[in-house]
């Protein structure tokens, strides 16, 4: 199976450049306005694309949890009601369409149910990931293959023998499988880097690394290890109310990650020992006696 694939007009995979994603996710807090502003300062920073999530929220969220009362900016609402306070409809996505269109950004989705691939659908989108809560959705894995667009794999709470039966069940073929640890933020001794070489050993595509971290140096390890494409959480400030705030990247941190992933790209080099140009002269300089 290749371990390259397109994503519109990027290629991502072995020997390509780090395919960079921002995930706005729900950090919009239901605002498209948010949105549009996150979409612009991902461009900025050099990102990729950009990332959403797509829920019906009376099919995601579960019966018992669905009449829980919270505390949220809308008042003291039911977790169902919350949950369609955040959830972006056909306009709010126009919107986001024609911006990423217009300002060469791809985006995507999550999507976490049957009905949300049926609706993505009408816009055609680059690709679709996986969340890590749905990896283990059979029907909604064979859902997303029968449109024949590209994936992405979300690994987070799940066994190695979970992950195999995923990939059985939808193939290698137009497959990223992401490593992530699906804690928000998460603790770097949960992180576990080294995932990223245990998935590229056993399966035979891109293999990438979604963070939830706080920082920035474990997203560029993470390239360092492998990772052919790293998405991090988005937000224009930590201290906005929701889950996925305190783990996601502002704007400044944007540039940053996307400075010290190309750096870390440009580091590696190719594992073949040779002697620069830039050696040359401290060579003849300092280099005394050569006996081999």
């Amino acid at each position: 199976m290749a371990k390259v694939i397109d994503i519109e007009n990027k290629k991502v995979g072995e020997d390509q450049p780090v395919y960079i994603v921002g995930e706005i996710g729900i950090n919009h807090n239901g605002d498209l306005n948010i949105a549009k502003k996150l979409v612009k300062e991902a461009f900025l920073a050099g990102m990729d694309a950009v990332k959403f999530q797509k829920r019906t929220p009376e099919i995601c969220v579960p019966k018992e949890q669905q009449s829980q009362m919270r505390d949220t900016p809308w008042g003291y609402i039911s977790y169902l009601d919350y949950r369609y306070k955040v959830e972006f409809g056909v306009d709010e996505y126009r919107e986001i369409d024609k911006l990423c269109k217009e300002l060469g950004i791809t985006w995507f989705v999550s999507v976490w149910d049957e009905l949300s691939v049926d609706f993505m659908e009408q816009f055609s989108p680059a690709c679709y990931k996986v969340p890590s809560a749905s990896m283990t959705d059979l029907p909604l894995l064979k859902k997303l293959r029968s449109t024949g667009r590209p994936l992405i794999l979300s690994t987070g709470m799940s066994t190695m023998n979970q992950i195999r039966t995923a990939i059985n069940e939808i193939g290698n073929e137009n497959l990223v499988i992401t490593h992530t640890t699906s804690a928000y933020p998460c603790p770097p001794d949960e992180l576990n880097l080294k995932m990223i070489e245990t998935l590229k050993k056993e399966f035979e595509c891109p293999i990438g690394y979604s963070g939830h971290e706080v920082g920035l140096v474990p997203s560029a390890v993470a390239v360092a290890l492998g990772a052919c494409l790293v998405e991090r959480h988005i937000t224009l400030d930590r201290a906005m109310w929701g889950s996925d705030q305190a783990a996601s990247v502002e704007p400044q941190g944007m540039e940053k990650l996307v400075k010290y992933i190309r750096v870390t790209e440009q580091a590696l080099g190719d594992g073949v020992k040779k002697v620069y140009d830039s050696e040359k002269s401290s060579l003849q300089k300092l280099r005394r006696v050569t006996s081999f």
